[in-house]
């Protein structure tokens, strides 16, 4: 579960971190472990794993063999400490979130989300009790302005979904770390290949693993992943986290397992009582998808950028939103945060209004008319006429 420091370089950690062969029969390739629950070796010890004073593996709600082989290798990638995966990437959010929050306490989130994402908050999380402000992020000042003490949390991602908005991690991060609050960076668009928000001062990461780090539109997935640096301490403003744990006869996460803790505490308690589990064949297709993660995201940004200078200068373009273009108000920030490419999803808009763009869509040959993004399949969807 905890990921040792970097010693090889990011393509070999795609094929190898956290995988080695199989003890009892030698497998190079992670079994598929489909089990739902594991025998304990006697009484005391089964004891010592349900009141995590040992680890190991119980009932597959909390982990199983083929799952942790995934959570370390992507924990590894985004050189972070620990991660937690689970069923969906909306999953990975809430199981994020839920641990920092209490009724009636607020998350400042970036305006610029998938719309599944802003639904989510606005409307579910709402049901929680959770108050959720929207803030234009392209802007440091208005995130300086909107920020409260009832703020728990900022989550932004690091490339918008779909617009390909690009943020100011560092100086995000600087605003979160002086509320003592954890910046959350959802990474599911540019993947660890492109960028490490850990690297620029972020303290939590999401992805939907059913993108690019699966790659092969397949299976659905999540994942959280800790960088293992925020004090949950300090502020005093993250009890479940620092305060005696009663199914655990008082157990106290973040000081139990120090840099760690907020892992485990997704993980015994979180992720028991929500029941988000991450199937062992999905981590599977996951664990393969992730060991041409390299080869495929620096294939698909060459692909995108071609295509978008394409219809850049395409006369029946209105315009094209890519940060990969010199003239984007992003393309600064893009050289700084993604020097090996600006990622492969991109929008624009042709001339002729909806009449155009449905004829546009209902024509295309190669591409699939989906609502998906990460697939090895080059894919296109017109939001005005379809969601």
């Amino acid at each position: 579960m905890a990921t040792p420091k970097n010693k090889h370089n990011f393509e070999t950690r795609t094929i190898h971190a956290g995988s080695y062969p199989d003890p009892s029969t030698g497998a190079r390739s992670t079994p598929i472990y489909q089990t739902t629950a594991y025998t304990f070796d006697s009484t005391d010890h089964a004891a010592s794993l349900f009141n995590l004073q040992n680890f190991g593996f119980i009932y597959s709600r909390l982990g199983n063999p083929t799952v942790s082989v995934l959570e370390e290798r992507m924990a590894n990638l985004e050189s972070g400490r620990a991660a937690v995966a689970c069923s969906t990437g909306h999953a990975a959010q809430l199981l994020a979130i839920h641990p920092l929050m209490l009724p009636g306490d607020r998350i400042l989130a970036s305006k610029n989300l998938y719309g599944g994402s802003i639904t989510q908050f606005s409307q579910s999380f709402n049901r929680f009790g959770w108050k959720v402000d929207f803030v234009d992020a392209t802007n440091i000042n208005n995130i300086k302005k909107m920020i409260k003490p009832s703020h728990k949390c900022i989550f932004i991602e690091s490339l918008s979904n779909p617009n390909g908005i690009i943020l100011d991690i560092e100086k995000i991060a600087k605003i979160a770390n002086l509320n003592q609050i954890p910046l959350i960076v959802d990474n599911t668009m540019a993947s660890p290949f492109l960028i490490r928000p850990f690297e620029w001062g972020a303290d939590i990461i999401t992805h939907s693993l059913t993108k690019f780090a699966g790659g092969h539109g397949n299976s659905m997935g999540g994942i959280v992943i800790e960088s293992g640096n925020f004090d949950w301490f300090k502020s005093g403003k993250f009890p479940a986290l620092t305060k005696p744990t009663k199914s655990y006869h008082g157990l106290i996460f973040a000081e139990t397992f120090g840099d760690f803790g907020y892992s485990m505490k997704l993980r015994a308690d979180t992720l028991r009582d929500l029941g988000s589990t991450l199937s062992p064949t999905n981590a599977f297709h996951f664990i393969t998808g992730l060991e041409t993660l390299h080869l495929r995201m620096e294939k698909h940004c060459k692909n995108a950028l071609q295509v978008a200078k394409f219809l850049d200068k395409h006369k029946k373009v209105s315009w094209v939103s890519y940060a990969g273009l010199t003239k984007n108000k992003f393309n600064k920030l893009a050289k700084k945060y993604m020097p090996n490419g600006v990622g492969p999803v991109f929008t624009f808009g042709i001339k002729g209004g909806m009449k155009a763009g449905k004829k546009l869509i209902n024509n295309l040959e190669i591409f699939s008319h989906v609502a998906n993004v990460g697939d090895t399949r080059s894919l296109i969807l017109h939001p005005a006429s379809t969601t």
